[in-house]
């Protein structure tokens, strides 16, 4: 087998069976497998050499690895990735089970506001998956700029006149690289309301940006006065309207014993605390459609390399308000986490829109 092969057709039913095996084995015990094991638990007639063959295929191609204290093996990312995406069985809650029947009674008997109603979604995660949960407060509603006005003030500030959906008014004061004289002011504003009308606050210097490049157009100075201007006025947007959450079970990660070295623990906690990593990888999963899973390093963050994220949006009415999840080790039981995560965000978008 080539490393270099599509792994659907690197593996054939013998190989992908003994793979769910094997991962399954260890998420459950923690523990390499051997072939000894995998003959026991895989169901099949094959010698301890036919199994040893397998996992040195599975090794060439990455799936699994062999650590320097055991003769068994272990998932690699890249097979609890070929594992979840290929050979997972997830274990949907029946609807008479206690987990599902908790969730929902939490959700439907809850009278908290959003705000509560968020950091109990966080703290159910965490207790029902032992892992640490976490959910994103939800997004303001959507607002668009109906109309903009600048005012001259002193030492290069000028005074922008904001109104968002033809009735909310708004007054920021911006600190420009130079200052503007009130014709300057006034032929940038009259730019930006012919051309920036209905888009969001947060879109203004992309949305210039993109119809320059769309057009070809000349820069003139009304634009390069617009540009400045909007890129002063949406940088601030950007930094009052980030996305925050709330986290709960980061004690749970204590007793994992992929997480039990105190110098991970602590920037694992610090990553916690700083949040820009963390709220990229919710970023990412706010725009995209369903669960999304991050195994070790395709989160992208070193801190994060024996962890894996799983991840939902939840929406209202209004649609996708924003996204919660856990964090655990690699090693977690994703038949069962998966549609947790899932169900919870289905849960918490109802009882949302059921106090709006």
């Amino acid at each position: 087998m080539s490393a270099d092969s599509n792994p659907a057709e690197s593996l054939n039913e013998r190989a992908q069976h003994l793979l769910r095996v094997l991962v399954q084995s260890y998420i459950r015990d923690g523990q390499p497998v051997g072939s000894r094991a995998l003959s026991r638990d895989s169901g099949l007639s094959l010698s301890s050499a036919t199994i040893r063959n397998v996992m040195a295929d599975l090794e060439e191609l990455g799936f699994v690895s062999s650590p320097h204290t055991s003769a068994g093996r272990v998932p690699t990312d890249r097979g609890y990735r070929f594992f979840v995406d290929s050979l997972l069985r997830a274990e949907l809650p029946q609807s008479e089970s206690a987990e599902l029947v908790d969730l929902r009674e939490q959700f439907e008997t809850a009278r908290e506001g959003p705000k509560e109603l968020i950091a109990s979604a966080s703290q159910l995660l965490s207790r029902i998956t032992h892992l640490a949960g976490l959910v994103t407060m939800p997004l303001a509603p959507a607002v668009t700029l109906t109309q903009i006005e600048f005012v001259n003030l002193t030492e290069n500030r000028v005074l922008v006149i904001l109104v968002f959906n033809d009735r909310e008014v708004q007054n920021r004061i911006v600190q420009l690289e130079r200052r503007y004289g009130p014709e300057e002011l006034r032929r940038a504003a009259n730019f930006l309301n012919d051309h920036c009308r209905s888009r969001s606050l947060g879109d203004l210097h992309g949305e210039l940006l993109r119809q320059l490049k769309e057009t070809h157009a000349s820069i003139n100075q009304v634009m390069l006065d617009a540009i400045a201007i909007a890129q002063q006025i949406s940088g601030q947007s950007a930094a009052q309207e980030g996305i925050e959450y709330v986290i709960a079970g980061e004690t749970n990660l204590m007793g994992l014993a992929e997480l039990s070295s105190v110098d991970k623990l602590k920037r694992l906690f610090e990553a916690f605390t700083e949040k820009r990593d963390i709220l990229h990888l919710l970023d990412q999963s706010l725009r995209a459609d369903g669960v999304q899973i991050f195994i070790g390093h395709e989160s992208g963050y070193q801190i994060l390399d024996d962890c894996s994220v799983i991840t939902a949006p939840y929406s209202t009415g209004e649609g996708v308000a924003g996204v919660l999840g856990v964090i655990g080790p690699t090693r977690m039981a994703y038949e069962r986490v998966i549609p947790i995560v899932d169900i919870t965000a289905k849960l918490l978008g109802s009882a949302l829109n059921s106090r709006r």
